[in-house]
């Protein structure tokens, strides 16, 4: 009896070591990348992506956005919700995340006419990441397109394109420069024709260690129209964290 006991206990323990190690195997396989926001347009917008590893040759992949904790508080809360795939390219070097996202408020569905509803816009997207152990490049590129018409009589929906690119050099262990270009272009939508938006282009210097970081760009509007796009100087300043 005493010997079965002891059978037991074993087993019980092996299988509890099983479970650990089982779960920090599903652990490993789910990351997080949380991101802090600030710039001169959008003002506070905090990003969250998920990717889980499907132990294939892609990842799924899931993104969201409050755009409503700054200047989308007036686009009906404005906030996006996304998921794709994801793969790697060039050795590991490039990173490619196809995504598909939808928004919620009012900004395409009404042009901030109405209250904001769920389903507001489409946004397919692309993202691509180059990180080697000297340099450092992302591009996106984005179309927000209306997927309801909820704009009063002679109202309007909106459609817009929102792409950057930047690209960096890893001067010192935890220290980089480079140089980032964004453009928001609206693109026109019912009873709205196309306008510029802003061309933003500047250096940025970011300071990281390990999968924590911060990074800080400025530099100029490059759009010579006095619309309500255009801003004088540009700032970003964004803070990261991976986990």
């Amino acid at each position: 009896m005493k010997r079965t006991l002891i059978h037991l206990t074993a087993a019980a323990a092996l299988s509890g070591v099983a479970c650990s190690m089982v779960n920090a195997q599903d652990d490993d396989r789910l990351s997080m990348d949380v991101s802090m926001n600030l710039d001169s347009f959008f003002g506070f917008n905090p990003f969250v992506g998920v990717t889980y590893d499907t132990e294939k040759d892609y990842d799924l992949t899931f993104y969201g956005i409050a755009w409503g904790a700054g200047t989308g508080a007036d686009w009906g809360q404005w906030t996006e919700f996304g998921f794709g795939v994801g793969f790697e390219a060039m050795d590991g070097a490039l990173y490619i995340n196809p995504q598909l996202g939808f928004t919620q408020g009012n900004l395409l569905s009404s042009g901030t006419a109405d209250d904001g509803i769920v389903g507001d816009g489409i946004v397919p997207n692309l993202t691509v990441n180059y990180d080697t152990e000297e340099w450092e490049g992302e591009f996106y590129f984005g179309w927000y397109k209306d997927l309801r018409d909820e704009a009063p009589a002679g109202g309007t929906t909106l459609e817009y394109i929102h792409y950057w690119g930047n690209y960096g050099y890893r001067f010192a262990d935890y220290f980089s420069v480079g140089l980032h270009f964004e453009e928001l272009e609206l693109r026109g939508g019912s009873n709205a024709s196309s306008q510029d938006g802003y061309q933003w282009l500047g250096p940025y210097f970011q300071v990281a260690k390990g999968d924590a970081g911060m990074r800080f760009s400025a530099g100029w509007d490059l759009t010579s129209d006095n619309d309500s796009f255009s801003t004088n100087d540009f700032y970003k300043l964004q803070f990261f964290y991976s986990f």
